[in-house]
């Protein structure tokens, strides 16, 4: 089997629910010369070898020695372009996180935002339980996505080699998932194996599921019509569940891309949802209302997709009490992301 066969296989696996959701998450093979990494706005299962994005290292190389402008969106665009010419025979549009994935010396990078793993990373305690469960882990605060990540990330690897002498092959990042490398497959299923069992013994000892408690309640399809008439074509498609503990501010990047920073709470009546979209600048992707929380959206995908991250978000606020509670986002966090053209691009996608 090739390796390029084997990140598919290992794409394919950790594209689950277990492990990302949504076009969450992203793998990449590499050798000498090129990287081949998930393409942008596309799902870890549905990889082939023809669909991954080849990349030449040595121009992917020049980000690291690039200037680059301090104001994000000109800096973004920038390395949006460095990165678009590093692309092998017009592949594609490659992951934010490639340069990411390039720095890595080993063959295989498996990133995946599972709810165990960001029950800890969304923790107020997480960094101190990191250090606990895995001390050879290299645990990074949050950073805004992309190359401001890329850049520091990069420096703390080099310490790390120069320290231990080899780099880190679990990479933690706080609000934001885990990185994964290795030289064989068989080392990433170890390694995964060793973080997921080692999280539901903490969450057996404190007492906590890892299953979400939703109610069970009746659906109340005159409940869902009238969404839809109050949020007109952004509510077209519409799905929802009963009650849970949802999230009321945004938790990951995931959640702000996929079911937006904050639920729609208020009255079913125009003066509360044109008060919800003066102060946020959006129509929501969560209402709740009742005994259930909605997902709405576009297109159907959209709408499940609103739902499954608002009961992730819910799921992440339980396992968090493990580790001290729930972290959310600050406010230059979340409008990093809502400003941002490549979530933007990713959401569209979607």
């Amino acid at each position: 089997m090739t390796d390029l066969q084997t990140i598919v296989e290992l794409s394919h696996e950790f594209g689950s629910e277990d492990y990302v959701k949504g076009g969450g998450g992203n793998t990449s093979v590499k050798n000498e010369t090129t990287l081949w990494v998930k393409p942008s706005g596309t799902t870890l299962s549905g990889l082939t070898e023809e669909t991954f994005v080849a990349m030449n290292r040595e121009k992917i190389n020049e980000l690291y020695a690039a200037e680059t402008p301090t104001e994000p969106t000109v800096r973004e665009e920038l390395v949006k372009n460095l990165m678009a010419a590093a692309v092998e025979k017009g592949a594609g549009r490659p992951s934010v996180e490639a340069p990411l994935h390039n720095v890595f010396e080993a063959i295989f990078v498996v990133h995946t935002h599972p709810a165990s793993v960001n029950g800890l990373t969304c923790a107020k305690d997480g960094e101190a339980a990191c250090k606990r469960l895995w001390p050879d882990a290299l645990w990074v605060e949050y950073i805004d996505p992309g190359y401001t990540l890329c850049m520091e990330v990069r420096k703390r690897i080099q310490a790390y080699k120069a320290t231990n002498g080899k780099e880190p092959a679990l990479l933690v990042l706080k609000n934001h998932g885990i990185f994964i490398a290795a030289d064989t497959a068989e080392e990433i299923h170890a390694l995964y194996g060793r973080v997921m069992d080692t999280l539901k013994a903490e969450y057996a000892t404190a007492g906590i599921s890892q299953t979400l408690n939703v109610s069970d309640v009746v659906d109340a399809p005159e409940t869902a019509t009238q969404i839809q008439n109050l949020f007109g074509d952004d509510a077209a498609f519409i799905t929802s569940s009963g009650i849970f503990v949802y999230s009321p501010g945004p938790i990951t990047p995931d959640h702000l891309v996929y079911s937006k920073a904050y639920p729609y709470c208020g009255g079913l009546d125009e003066k509360s949802v044109a008060t919800y979209k003066t102060k946020n600048g959006y129509a929501p992707k969560v209402v709740v209302a009742g005994d259930r929380v909605y997902g709405i959206g576009t297109s159907q995908k959209n709408a499940n997709l609103a739902l499954e991250l608002a009961q992730d978000g819910a799921l992440l606020i339980q396992l968090a009490d493990a580790f001290g509670g729930i972290n959310y986002m600050t406010d230059a966090q979340r409008e990093f992301i809502d400003n941002w053209e490549v979530e933007a691009y990713r959401q569209k996608q979607a």
